[in-house]
């Protein structure tokens, strides 16, 4: 009997800290410094740069020419002027070199270094785009041949155990309820509810003081799991984020997040 008393009172304590948490990222969130990455993005989005001294205004995200408004919620999805499925940040590069004139290369590599340079500037410009569809559903494509492809891949890449620690996204990710030490772990094999999983990145770390897209939450996923890190833009990320995105489907974006 003592031992029941004991996990309860382990359980109702828990719950305390996490109400506790909980208050602390709304007081966070009344002063979220995203909103400067975000002001820093739209800046961006209609300054003009590069050799062909143009701005991205005219950036195709899916929706046509410039419509920002609920292209952020239908990606990862298939674009047919180069053939593959893109995400938000890969798209933007791609606008960026055929908009603008800046190196593919060069813009790749920089990507990375989320903050400085070019990489600092993909921060930013992802994090003003995903915004304008804060409060829309995710409803992600599955209509090519090629999105169903990528969601299957996904699905073997989220369940694929390896490593030193014989990790997998599922182990923190694919059960209801799961936590390290108190942070909640949503279950991304299903819709999480609003506001939690993909519908919450990109999102700013108070930890480290930096905006954080899913390309670099999902590398450091990797990091985590003592798996080789994907390259930025790899089919991998992508295909992992069209899994949990269309498992997402209805979930509201809550972007820009603050996390811990």
């Amino acid at each position: 009997m003592g031992g029941v008393f004991a996990l309860g009172a382990v359980h109702a304590q828990g719950n305390a800290a996490l109400d506790g948490i909980n208050k602390y990222r709304e007081m966070l969130q009344d002063g979220n410094p995203a909103e400067l990455f975000e002001m820093k993005g739209e800046e961006l989005w209609k300054q003009k740069r590069g050799p062909k001294n143009a701005s991205l205004e005219q950036c195709d995200l899916g929706k046509g020419p410039g419509v920002l408004k609920g292209a952020f919620t239908e990606l990862p999805r298939y674009f047919k002027d180069t053939g593959k499925v893109m995400d938000l940040e890969t798209r933007l590069i791609h606008c960026m070199v055929t908009l603008q004139g800046l190196s593919e290369a060069e813009l790749y590599k920089a990507a990375p270094s989320i903050g400085k340079g070019e990489g600092a500037n993909l921060v930013a410009i992802t994090t003003y785009v995903a915004t304008q569809s804060k409060g829309e559903r995710f409803n992600l494509s599955q209509t090519h041949a090629q999105e169903k492809t990528m969601y299957e891949v996904g699905k073997r890449l989220f369940f694929q155990r390896g490593g030193p620690h014989d990790f997998a996204c599922s182990s923190c990710h694919g059960v209801d309820g799961g936590r390290i030490r108190l942070q909640e772990l949503p279950n991304l094999t299903k819709n999480p509810g609003d506001g939690v999983g993909v519908a919450a990145w990109p999102a700013y770390r108070v930890s480290n003081s930096q905006m954080w897209t899913m390309q670099k939450r999902l590398n450091d996923c990797y990091r985590q799991q003592r798996f080789p890190e994907p390259k930025f833009g790899s089919d991998a990320t992508i295909a992992l984020q069209v899994y949990m995105g269309v498992n997402a489907k209805g979930a509201e974006s809550i972007v820009p997040a603050i996390k811990r």
